[in-house]
């Protein structure tokens, strides 16, 4: 069997993952965008996997090895999965293409409702918003990345936060209160500001 596996610069690794870890905690933890990150997070169950992978081939196989090791990995351990991959995908409309390959792996894998996949993307946007319309930056990472979640726990987060439904609205007035200046601020020094 071949390696199939894309292993960044040991340094530039360090860098993503310290730049991802400052927007977790800043904006993602620190303005409750995810009510549900900080437990897993401070209990060190998040996996930090920086590829080295440049195109979407190689991160698709990236991908897949990501997803079985999750669902092999102790829970208790490992919850959930950051798969960040600065080198590619950086374009939005290539990597929102590629998100039906990731929903496709799933399926390949026979892990479709066991995991889902979020993305996260430095120019994220949402369906019929503008570039620079704030509330798209909920979903804006300081590099492309696939999060792996584990269904079981997503299904009991929910479970326990009963105004889940809510979480978007009130993420989009988060944002409009910080505005870009505001959010610049919040994340200067962890790569992520656009």
């Amino acid at each position: 069997m071949r390696d199939l596996s894309f292993p960044p610069d040991p340094a530039a690794a360090a860098t993503v993952v310290r730049q991802t870890r400052q927007w977790l905690e800043r904006a993602v933890i620190g303005q409750n965008l995810c009510p549900f990150a900080k437990a897993v997070y401070v209990k060190d169950q998040v996996r930090f996997a920086v590829t080295g992978a440049c195109n979407a081939d190689q991160l698709l196989a990236e991908l897949e090895g990501e997803l079985l090791a999750l669902v092999q990995a102790d829970p208790r351990a490992t919850d959930t999965t950051l798969l960040i991959h600065p080198h590619a995908l950086s374009g939005f409309l290539d990597f929102n293409f590629f998100l039906a390959e990731a929903d496709a792996a799933l399926e390949r894998l026979g892990l479709a409702g066991v995991v889902q996949i979020a993305g996260l993307h430095p120019h994220f946007e949402f369906a019929d918003s503008r570039p620079d319309d704030i509330e798209n930056y909920t979903n804006r990472s300081p590099h492309p990345t696939l999060h792996l979640l584990r269904e079981d726990s997503v299904s009991r987060a929910v479970a326990t936060t009963p105004d889940a439904a809510d979480i978007f609205e009130r993420n989009k007035q988060t944002l409009r209160r910080l505005g870009h200046e505001g959010w610049h601020a919040l994340l200067r020094d962890a790569g992520s500001g656009d």
